[in-house]
């Protein structure tokens, strides 16, 4: 599978501060690709130099092909872009902001209601983006990013601030979106959204990218290989060793009947990052 954007020893300086720093990475055609971080550790940032709304002071970025800043911003019709500064014409229905861009994107506005059953919000066509809950206008906003069908989708934090319900279906658009092939660059703090999400994922620390892989694979990668299990009639859990020593115990008490539950103790993704790191989300 091609790489449809990548960054290569890329550093970026603001005056006296290195926002990023000989980060290298590669995204691949059709995946879901998740860039993980605490505030502040440069995640925006990269969005913006993908997107060619910043230059980098060194390094190679390319996108679809496109290594230039201008170039890259040419690619409008080919990306969509969903960042907490997008904003939406508060007085405007939910139609009209979509008209907008459907116009400056050459979209017959006809796809308009289509799309709006897509994200779930077709009963709210008419009303005004203003009278809309936090959840309702980040699916607008996400609308709004996925009008003109683009190849490459960047979102940056895009549950933010959002509860449960309306993560678990801006989730649901997601993956529906990806299976229709569109490649999705995802940032977020969010280490249990990245895994339900991200076929790969990259950690980005102080400007750095520290560790990239498989979510899958880095719990096993960083797992202790211990185990936990639950006995009949002892109410604490024992971890034992995933060694010879700790299988002839497990035998032991599964031969006797004792044994209620047994559990692998791999990491989830943010002790990972606490342990590379030493910083929490």
């Amino acid at each position: 599978m091609s790489a449809i954007l990548s960054m290569q020893a890329v550093r970026k300086e603001f005056k006296t501060h290195v926002a990023l720093q000989n980060v290298t990475f590669q995204v691949k055609e059709g995946e879901i690709f998740g860039f993980l971080g605490p505030s502040g550790a440069g995640k925006t940032t990269t969005i913006k130099l993908l997107t060619g709304q910043l230059r980098a002071t060194s390094g190679e970025v390319q996108v679809i092909g496109e290594r230039e800043e201008g170039s890259i911003r040419r690619l409008s019709s080919r990306i969509g872009l969903l960042s907490d500064t997008s904003g939406l014409y508060e007085r405007m229905s939910v139609f009209d902001n979509l008209a907008l861009f459907a116009d400056i994107h050459g979209v017959n506005r006809s796809e308009i209601p289509e799309l709006l059953e897509k994200v779930g919000m077709a009963e709210h066509m008419k009303q005004e983006a203003k009278k809309l809950s936090r959840g309702m206008k980040q699916r607008l906003m996400l609308a709004r990013s996925i009008l003109h069908k683009p190849a490459l989708l960047f979102l940056d934090e895009p549950t933010s601030s959002l509860d449960p319900g309306n993560t678990l279906e801006i989730h649901k658009l997601l993956r529906k979106l990806n299976k229709e092939g569109t490649t999705i660059f995802l940032t977020t703090h969010n280490m249990e959204e990245a895994d339900k999400l991200c076929d790969r994922v990259a950690f980005l620390n102080a400007g750095e990218v520290v560790e990239l892989g498989v979510p899958g694979e880095l719990k096993l990668k960083y797992s202790d290989r211990s185990v936990k299990v639950v006995l009949d009639g002892i109410p604490e859990p024992i971890y034992i060793p995933s060694n010879a020593e700790g299988g002839s115990k497990l035998q032991d008490w599964m031969a006797s009947g004792k044994v209620k539950a047994v559990h692998s103790m791999e990491p989830n993704l943010e002790t990972i990052f606490l342990n590379l790191t030493g910083r929490e989300l």
